[in-house]
């Protein structure tokens, strides 16, 4: 238990620009945290071990959130695998090596679900990690996330440093990113039917064949689970983050129908890979914490397709 943070503390957000790094600055700035660091990409390439160190040694933060990363959906990671292994290595690596250096006392690493193997049992429990294999279709990110949970807890062992990890689930939100490309699920669905409603189409084809389950966490609550482990969690595990409650990717694909109004055909294509047939965590650790998730998904989706639809408008 550390308790409540320092708000005249420096805080520096990896990946402030980001889903999740936008959030995590978002509930900060409310909380009355006053010195929020930030760099966009274009102004540090975290990639860089040496301008990382440099930029942590001038502003020499009390607390790092590691948000940055190269992320992207199963499209992305399939054809990329290298590019996603070996950039979010560099990320860690640089942000976690000038931290250790200059011994930052609180530094809190975000991973992703996709740590866990594809087949263990559901929901998935935090000692389910490296018990099997992994989903191929993202083996490279998840084995990039998994090294930075093994630095955090090698950090711990040899440094002595109150370091901690968390592995949230499916995000999405404000912020989320809608490139047809790179977007994952949840973005990539409700971009596909915001394009059939608005150019008339009859129906929409979803990737697989509707029948994996997943689950869902709006990026605020995210934020604030965030804030909770850096107050009240000090373990080497990494604790999971998300709403224990899941839905099948068809079920996903009437609720974003609904949200935008569409009421045409939903179509599956087998011949697109569907990923892991089941995602879902207990949620146990964080929750026996005192955080609980507050957005529902059919509320969730609302107010994150019309942050959408305004930011559509604004590039327009």
């Amino acid at each position: 238990m550390h308790g409540p943070l320092n708000t005249d503390a420096p805080v520096y957000v990896a990946g402030h620009t980001g889903l999740v790094g936008s959030a995590c600055v978002r509930l900060l700035r409310r909380r009355g945290f006053t010195r929020l660091v930030t760099a966009s990409s274009a102004e540090l390439d975290l990639r860089d071990h040496d301008a990382a160190e440099r930029f942590l040694r001038r502003h020499r933060p009390e607390v790092v959130v590691v948000a940055a990363a190269r992320v992207g959906g199963i499209a992305a990671n399939s054809a990329a695998p290298a590019d996603f292994l070996s950039d979010n290595l560099r990320i860690q690596l640089s942000i976690m090596d000038a931290a250790r250096a200059l011994r930052v006392p609180r530094l809190l690493f975000l991973g992703s679900s996709c740590i866990y193997p594809r087949d263990c049992p559901q929901p998935i429990h935090e000692s389910a990690l490296l018990t099997g294999p992994l989903e191929k279709t993202n083996e490279a990110y998840a084995i990039a996330k998994i090294a930075g949970v093994t630095q955090v807890r090698s950090v711990r062992t040899q440094d002595g440093l109150p370091w901690i990890s968390a592995m949230p689930t499916n995000l999405y939100g404000p912020g989320d990113g809608f490139d047809p490309e790179r977007s994952h699920v949840l973005a990539a669905l409700l971009r596909r039917f915001d394009e059939a409603v608005r150019e008339g189409a009859g129906s929409v084809t979803v990737w697989g064949t509707g029948t994996p389950r997943r689950e869902f966490l709006h990026v605020d609550d995210l934020a604030e689970a965030c804030l909770v482990l850096l107050e009240r969690y000090d373990g080497d595990a990494p604790v999971n983050i998300g709403t224990g409650v899941d839905l099948t990717i068809a079920e996903l694909a009437e609720l974003v129908a609904t949200t935008v109004g569409f009421q045409g055909r939903i179509r599956f294509d087998p011949g697109r890979p569907d990923g892991t047939p089941r995602k879902v965590l207990d949620t146990g650790t964080i929750r026996s914490l005192g955080w609980s998730p507050r957005t529902t998904l059919a509320e969730g989706l609302r107010t994150t397709y019309d942050w959408y639809r305004t930011a559509q408008e604004v590039r327009v």
